[in-house]
């Protein structure tokens, strides 16, 4: 983070219950999950003087991030709603780190919060494009024919998929705030019925009621505070834009671009990576991004998540509270949330906890292949 004058740290992080919430709406979701980050962090709500949003999925809300600071009944200098799908909320931080460096705000909230599974899930569902006609709709369709593509070109295969949900599910088995909390077997994950070819149900992540929020501050700032601060070292992005049936090479992600930008700016490289939490709608989507960050050559990735490599304990744990496909089907943010409290060494004393974790990589993804943004967090000022 060379190009700044300050060092920016998260220094408050809170969520709503995962899962299903009646009664709770997307603006609800998203007041809750900023007022319990702000407690987190030791902050007054009216201390908050950015607020920045992804817009929920489910419905798209306009002007989405002034809507959030008027439930806050605070009045921001800064606020506003970025759209790159999942990858968003990588871009909430970049976006706030600038905001503070250009002293248009000193401390921002960054949340999504949506309630598709007990409130409207429409958008999840409606047939889109050109090919809509021919049942080519909605994401599972789009990853399915990626993970085909890889399946053909590498030799991917289905126990492999299987690993990556098996693996999550194992680490949600340790969270009691995690959407699905039962152990699943290879057996259980074949044995799950099919949804669009080569994915089983268990290869796709749920539909979840969730919130989660995070506060962006500079290092000054973190040492007033309640928590010991995270640094964000590094940031990237990249994103392939195009639909994935028109790209040169569909087994081939945003990541691929953003790693370089990542591991610049931070000063570090695969090796110097702890834990990952990677974005996980599908099992085939860690598998293709573990490759794009260079932690493996080109069509290794299914092989890495055999004899409980990602577990954690192993040699590198992958998505340790059980990301989108245990955790919440939520978009992202509970990828971060989880980041700081490793590396906060919250669970210290149980198994959740990366033994000695001092730096995290978090990925963010959208759409099929879409877009992509990247994070490298520590515990360490560098």
């Amino acid at each position: 983070m060379e190009p700044f004058k300050n060092r920016y740290c998260i220094v408050g992080v809170g969520n709503t219950r995962y899962g299903r919430n009646p009664g709770l709406s997307q603006l609800g979701h998203n007041v809750k999950a900023i007022r319990a980050a702000a407690e987190d962090a030791g902050l007054d709500i009216s201390e908050i003087d950015g607020v920045m949003t992804k817009a929920p999925t489910s419905t798209f809300p306009m002007l989405w991030g002034q809507r959030v600071a008027e439930a806050l009944n605070i009045v921001p200098k800064v606020a506003g709603t970025i759209d790159q799908a999942g990858a968003s909320n990588i871009s909430l931080i970049q976006y706030a780190i600038t905001a503070i460096e250009l002293g248009q705000a000193s401390v921002v909230a960054c949340v999504y919060g949506d309630n598709p599974a007990t409130g409207s899930r429409a958008t999840y569902s409606r047939p889109r494009g050109g090919d809509a006609f021919a049942g080519m709709f909605g994401a599972p369709l789009g990853y399915a024919s990626v993970a085909q593509r890889h399946m053909f070109k590498y030799g991917t295969t289905h126990e492999q998929l299987g690993n990556v949900a098996v693996a999550h599910r194992h680490h949600a088995s340790m969270n009691p705030n995690a959407h699905f909390q039962d152990p699943i077997t290879m057996e259980d994950y074949n044995n799950s019925r099919w949804l669009a070819e080569p994915f089983h149900l268990l290869d796709c992540c749920p539909v979840s009621d969730s919130g989660a929020a995070w506060i962006v501050t500079t290092e000054e700032r973190a040492k007033t505070l309640k928590q010991n601060p995270v640094y964000v070292h590094g940031l990237g992005q990249g994103h392939p834009s195009w639909d994935h049936t028109r790209r040169e090479d569909m087994t081939v992600s945003g990541a691929k671009i953003a790693a370089e930008s990542v591991f610049r700016t931070a000063g570090m490289s695969p090796k110097d990576i702890d834990f990952c939490e990677f974005y996980d709608c599908f099992t085939i989507v860690p598998i293709i991004t573990l490759e794009d960050y260079g932690f493996v050559n080109k069509g290794e990735g299914a092989a890495f998540f055999e004899n409980k490599r990602t577990w954690i304990g192993g040699e590198l744990p992958i998505n340790t509270s059980g990301g989108l496909l245990s955790e919440t089907g939520m978009p992202g943010p509970q990828h971060i949330v989880e980041a700081v409290r490793q590396l906060r060494h919250a669970y210290a004393g149980t198994p959740r906890q990366v033994e000695g974790a001092e730096v995290g990589l978090v990925s963010q993804q959208g759409g099929i292949l879409t877009t992509h943004g990247a994070m490298i967090v520590s515990n360490r000022p560098s």
